[in-house]
């Protein structure tokens, strides 16, 4: 774990024992598995009632965790920014190494088979890392919405479903957002803007339409009879929210913020939970990995999961014979047979 001197610093009693409390907190969930954000971090301080829920609050804890990260007071990989990041291209030192890492790296779609097609959507980036390790490990598309989605990210979004029911899939979204205004609209606004492209689609592929046609016409029923005896859904298309909801609110008591009132959403938020909100940050990653696995497994057909996966590591391990024999396998392929 890097703790490197950079730049020397004191800090006083006050700020010693907010580095304290970062690293014995930061030392837990790297323990698990997790490393946190700058944003979660501050949640865990303000659970614990260590800080206030404040602006204030909150730069004050990013002057000290950069302060000692940079005097070598906290690990640098404890917190980590994932908006920011270098992509390149993979390279490999021998055509030998490439076939060890595809072994590693091999697996097949283990929901190919399965009667619904499940993808997690998280509203913010900063929570990617978490979604993503979840998500991998059942094998589920995951995707960070940023905010409202982009018309093209969910036009896309729609031909890719339209391709599943159209091969006996229905599709179920799992989305996650902030507690606030416009966290809880943007499932609504994933929903209805889904159900709007994909609908339409089926439409035009099903059936010469007129206005009649289309008002007399339920598409919902006839993509559902279509699907067959292993639809399992409420709807073909299905946005499921599984967090920030409000009996997790109750049951979690994340720190609250102010709702925001400048918010076109704002009025008709707070006449149904008041002037506070809740951001998907302030949940312990812990429990959103729980969240998170339980809905994927709600919904998983686990024999048909477990066979796939058994055979992904028959291909692994062929792949990794080979990478582990690449001398003879190079010398077969050149006719070398010494």
């Amino acid at each position: 774990m890097p703790r490197i001197v950079y730049k020397p610093w004191k800090p006083g009693a006050d700020a010693q024992d907010i580095i304290r409390t970062a690293n014995e907190i930061c030392a837990d969930y790297a323990a698990q598995g997790y490393d946190l954000t700058l944003r979660q971090l501050y949640y865990q301080f303000v659970a614990r009632a260590v800080i206030p829920n404040t602006m204030q609050s909150y730069k004050r804890l990013g002057d000290i965790v950069n302060n000692a990260r940079l005097a070598g007071l906290i690990d640098w990989d404890y917190i980590v920014d994932r908006t920011r990041n270098l992509r390149a291209n993979s390279h490999w030192s021998s055509p030998g190494q490439i076939i060890r890492s595809a072994a590693n790296s091999f697996a097949i779609d283990k929901w190919s088979d399965q009667p619904t097609r499940v993808e997690v959507w998280v509203e913010k980036e900063a929570l990617a890392g978490i979604v993503e390790q979840v998500s991998s490990r059942w094998d589920c598309a995951w995707f960070s919405c940023r905010g409202y989605v982009s018309q093209s990210e969910l036009w896309g979004a729609a031909q890719r479903h339209f391709r599943y029911l159209v091969n006996g899939q229905n599709v179920i979204v799992l989305h996650l957002g902030d507690h606030d205004p416009s966290g809880i609209d943007m499932t609504r606004d994933i929903r209805d803007r889904l159900e709007m492209f994909v609908y339409q689609d089926w439409l035009n592929e099903e059936i010469e339409y007129t206005e009649d046609t289309i008002s007399n016409w339920d598409i919902r029923a006839h993509i559902v009879d279509r699907l067959g005896d292993d639809y399992m859904g409420a709807d073909p298309i299905e946005v499921r929210r599984i967090a920030l909801n409000w009996d997790q609110v109750e049951e979690y008591s994340p720190p609250p913020n102010p709702a925001k009132i400048t918010d076109s959403r704002a009025a008709g938020y707070i006449a149904d939970y008041g002037t506070e909100s809740w951001e998907l940050d302030a949940l312990d990653p812990a429990t959103l990995d729980a969240l998170i696995e339980g809905a994927i497994l709600d919904i998983l057909d686990r024999d048909r999961f477990d066979a796939r996966s058994d055979t992904e590591e028959s291909h692994r391990t062929v792949l990794t014979a080979a990478a582990n024999r690449w001398t003879d396998v190079r010398n077969f392929l050149n006719g070398d047979a010494s």
